[in-house]
């Protein structure tokens, strides 16, 4: 995965109705050791990691790099959300586009963060690179994703084995203008 190119970073913080993303702050940190040290975020995603190896590897300021925003609800980081380009893709139908990827800790799920932070990123995505098609991919066990993917306008280009389970690949073409 690389950046998405020629892009201004960091844009200003996108505001949603309940919702600012932003880039990651010092104060993040231990958000940033939760969601990567959870079992839950991280039962379609390879497992989490040593939770003492995290606290022992994250930087005081956590990484910052285009297409990385931190999802913040009343001052506090709830997840991540990631636009790169999918360089090194196996699948053909995804090489070379944006790709969206996101985390949400546990006590966000449910609660339409996750859409509405999406839908916010991908309008940023969109104003950027108008026409830039995305994919998404995720288990196709994973059912809250899937539900999010069709949320946000995904549609099914594949499913595949990958990583020891069935993988889905969907794609979002870029909004059609009205005429």
């Amino acid at each position: 995965m690389e950046d998405l190119g020629d892009i201004t970073w960091p844009p200003e913080p996108i505001r949603t109705e309940r919702l600012v993303l932003r880039e990651p702050e010092p104060r993040d940190r231990t958000a940033f050791i939760e969601l990567l040290a959870s079992p839950e975020v991280h039962a379609y995603l390879g497992g989490p990691g040593p939770r003492d190896e995290i606290e022992r590897e994250m930087p005081e300021m956590p990484e910052r790099w285009p297409g990385s925003f931190v999802v913040d609800l009343d001052g506090a980081m709830i997840g991540q959300i990631l636009l790169r380009r999918a360089t090194g893709h196996s699948r053909p139908a995804a090489a070379g586009k944006a790709d969206l990827g996101y985390m949400f800790l546990p006590r966000a799920w449910g609660l339409g963060y996750g859409v509405e932070a999406c839908t916010a990123a991908l309008g940023w995505l969109e104003d950027t690179l108008p026409g830039e098609p995305v994919v998404l991919t995720t288990q196709s066990a994973n059912a809250g994703s899937m539900r999010l993917a069709a949320k946000l306008g995904f549609t099914e280009v594949e499913r595949f084995e990958a990583w020891g389970a069935e993988q889905w690949l969907g794609i979002r073409s870029p909004a059609t203008p009205s005429r």
